[in-house]
């Protein structure tokens, strides 16, 4: 007899296995962390344990490529919610300064349960305030503890107010700690198999915060041993007027001259390079994570995705940090992605569906796995979502549940699996240590935002 497989997620009202393949009533199987088969009703192998899809849609796990989890301790701090980019920038660096291990700890657990509750089996984050040593490791050793798929980026600032920047001398390094620390992490965390659960990137944060030295150094440090490079780009006006102030040059031409034009390279935002420099990151193949909500609030413009996508871009989706998003909800970005799509493009410029692909197979190609995360077919990682919209929001909504799945809402997920592990059980997080993050959590950003 064959032998039962570890996990069997079945009676899906639809399953999207990839952006060509969609099956009603459709199941998927794992074992060992992997997907084993996908198929049609009545085909279902033996299981250990099932999980229901009646009613559901069920999806490939959404993927997370830009956020600043740290912030959450600042959400919606009433002094910088109305400014600028750079003018709540300058007004919660000083705040951040106090970041330590715990609460770099704490914001990451927390910040993934709230991921996990969103729909997000895979997140990068940009930690680039390093008061304190050993941050990334922190976060890394909370998702390990929760067996999050987690891409942590070791993000860095250089450049002080007294060296023309935006940040506190507080939350900068030296050029040789931040070198020093990265090939660190490289060496102690980054896992290059397949399959992988974390894995180390390198972050510098923007060209208004780090050196040229400094970008250029990581970039070569990335190239010796084969991790990804991240950054944001193009993200503000104020970041064309201070690289044509600073270096002669705009941001893309600045970004290439550095050695980052690669395509080990995805970068966040990039609403404002021109059509040039567009297509001059198209050719390198460039990533870019669009963070809708962030745009939005912030109220600066958004990324052309409709024609980053036409020119062969990697586009995947970010829900930024807290700070200026104020919630870690994939779902609300793909649905914000939709809504922004086709406010700027007409209604034949996004589909759910178009929104679907950029946050799963969109995002995998932006963190260079396109082979195993974003679908759902033999041999991926088994990160998958079954979602749940309650029935007065379904109410009428017969015809299409991929469109329904944006249109209508909010929706939630209802299981969360994440390599073959059960995360999200009927709407919950299932994490022992939550409970008491959250204690922490409240105790920490109470003393940040000095309200203790």
């Amino acid at each position: 007899m064959p032998t039962a497989v570890e996990l069997l997620v079945r009676d899906a009202e639809l399953l999207v296995v990839d952006g060509a393949r969609e099956i009603p009533g459709g199941w998927v199987a794992v074992d060992g962390g992997r997907v084993t088969a996908v198929g049609t009703p009545g085909t279902e192998p033996e299981a250990l344990r099932v999980v229901s899809a009646a009613g559901r849609l069920v999806t490939p796990g959404l993927i997370n490529t830009h956020h600043h989890i740290y912030q959450n301790l600042t959400r919606s701090y009433a002094p910088a919610v109305n400014g600028t980019l750079f003018d709540w920038l300058t007004t919660l660096y000083p705040l951040w300064a106090a970041l330590d291990e715990e609460a770099a700890y704490v914001s990451a657990y927390v910040g993934m349960a709230e991921l996990l509750m969103g729909g997000c089996t895979t997140s990068s984050d940009h930690l680039y305030v390093h008061p304190r040593p050993g941050l990334v490791d922190a976060e890394i050793r909370a998702a390990r503890d929760i067996g999050f798929r987690f891409h942590a980026t070791r993000g860095s600032m250089t450049r002080s107010v007294e060296d023309g920047g935006l940040p506190p001398r507080s939350v900068t390094q030296t050029e040789d700690e931040v070198l020093a620390d990265s090939e660190r992490l490289i060496k102690a965390h980054h896992d290059p198999q397949s399959g992988a659960l974390i894995r180390v990137a390198l972050a510098p944060c923007s060209p208004f915060s780090v050196t040229k030295e400094l970008m250029t150094a990581t970039a070569e440090l990335a190239e010796r041993y084969d991790v990804r490079l991240h950054t944001h780009l193009a993200e503000d006006h104020d970041e064309d007027t201070y690289c044509l102030e600073t270096y002669g040059c705009r941001p893309v031409e600045y970004f290439e001259e550095a050695g980052w034009m690669s395509d080990r390279t995805w970068v966040a935002h990039c609403i404002y390079p021109n059509d040039a420099e567009l297509r001059r990151l198209a050719a390198a193949g460039v990533g870019v994570a669009h963070c809708p909500s962030s745009n939005m609030l912030i109220g600066g413009g958004t990324a052309r995705v409709k024609e980053m996508r036409e020119l062969g871009l990697p586009v995947g989706i970010g829900c930024d940090g807290s700070a200026s998003t104020d919630h870690a909800s994939l779902w609300m970005e793909t649905r914000g992605a939709l809504l922004l799509g086709r406010y700027r493009g007409g209604p034949g410029a996004m589909t759910a569906r178009d929104a679907l692909d950029i946050a799963t197979r969109g995002s995998a190609r932006c963190l260079g796995r396109a082979d195993e995360l974003g679908h759902l077919r033999p041999g991926a990682c088994a990160d998958l979502v079954v979602w749940d919209l309650h029935e007065v929001a379904l109410a009428g909504a017969l015809s299409d549940p991929v469109e329904a799945w944006l249109r209508c809402g909010p929706a939630r997920a209802w299981t969360t699996v994440v390599a073959g592990r059960v995360l999200v059980d009927r709407g919950e997080p299932v994490l022992s240590g939550l409970r008491d993050a959250l204690t922490d959590h409240g105790r920490i950003a109470r003393r940040m935002q000095e309200m203790a």
